[in-house]
């Protein structure tokens, strides 16, 4: 059974129809809610299941929030509610000497990075110190924490600000938001939209209205719009 076209309420057939935002149009009744406008697949832009062309596309805009004694007793809750979790992370972590950090990988890499630079330095100075034929205690196993602050004694007898060799950064961590596949290719209308082919996997993903996403194209690093009915979800 043939579809009824969303626009004009006709029956639809497989030669004229078009499926996008969950309907079934006739090629000419898939236009601009507005001005009427015949649209296509690359140049349409969705919103509350209609199609817009870019220039009528409803934007989102800022409100006012009336100041009325409920809104500034939420505000006053909302302010009491924070005050009552800080005092109790402060109550817990009091007396510990030290902040709580995440252990993210994040994190894990930055201190991996620090030990890395730490240990080069410390090496450096003995090596050269050695050369010098300065005194020097036995050296001790290595340990990135203690290197970087307990230098040797007679260190301190030399001007010498030794360069420490450049040390390879560890790559980024992997994407954590959503992924999807391209399954067409598609063309950039606007300035906030990025550009694909087929095959492209688009990491970051975040969903803005039925038709629309925002994410990154891992093949060239682009941010920006694209419309969610020309990929899948990997």
């Amino acid at each position: 059974m043939n579809p009824i076209c969303s626009r004009c309420e006709q029956v639809v057939y497989p030669t004229e129809k078009v499926n996008c935002l969950d309907k079934y149009w006739h090629k000419g009744c898939f236009s601009c809610e507005i001005c009427k406008m015949t649209l296509n697949m690359k140049n349409y832009k969705g919103f509350g299941k209609k199609p817009y062309c870019n220039a009528h596309y409803p934007r989102t805009h800022f409100t006012a929030v009336a100041d009325t004694p409920e809104n500034r007793r939420l505000k006053e809750q909302s302010k009491i509610q924070s005050q009552v979790h800080y005092r109790e992370d402060f109550e817990k972590n009091k007396g510990k000497g030290f902040s709580v950090v995440a252990d993210t990988p994040e994190m894990q890499r930055i201190k991996k990075s620090q030990d890395q630079i730490s240990n080069i330095k410390y090496h450096e100075e003995f090596d050269k110190k050695k050369t010098m034929g300065v005194d020097l205690p036995p050296m001790q196993p290595s340990n990135a924490s203690q290197a970087a602050y307990q230098q040797p004694a007679a260190a301190k007898n030399f001007n010498y600000d030794p360069v420490p060799e450049p040390v390879q950064a560890a790559a980024p961590p992997p994407s954590t938001g959503k992924r999807y596949r391209a399954v067409y290719d598609y063309v950039a209308a606007d300035d906030d939209e990025v550009s694909f082919v087929d095959g492209d996997v688009i990491a970051d993903v975040q969903q803005i209205d039925e038709g629309w996403m925002y994410g990154r194209v891992e093949r060239t690093g682009s941010l920006g719009m694209l419309p969610s009915n020309y990929v899948e979800a990997i």
